[in-house]
């Protein structure tokens, strides 16, 4: 498992096979989770202070991965 805090698989432990299997039948949440990823390995990086950010940018990388978390719940309570 990552060191990277707010995976989604700590998100979401109870949903670990459904993501696998809305990730492999729907492109828009795979991609999601690719966006998730993303955002929460740029937050992460700001908070351990690996790269440098404001933190007006930091506030926003973590409203983004909020907000990508919500239509991922939304997504899989909806499956």
């Amino acid at each position: 498992m990552s060191n990277t805090p707010h995976t989604l698989q700590e998100e979401f432990p109870a949903d670990a096979e459904r993501i696998t299997a809305l990730k492999g039948a729907n492109a828009h949440f795979a991609r999601l989770l690719e966006d998730y990823d993303a955002v929460n390995d740029k937050v992460h990086r700001a908070e351990t202070r690996l790269e440098a950010v404001t933190e007006d940018v930091e506030q926003d990388l973590r409203r983004r991965r909020s907000s990508l978390k919500d239509e991922i719940a939304r997504m899989l309570r909806a499956a």
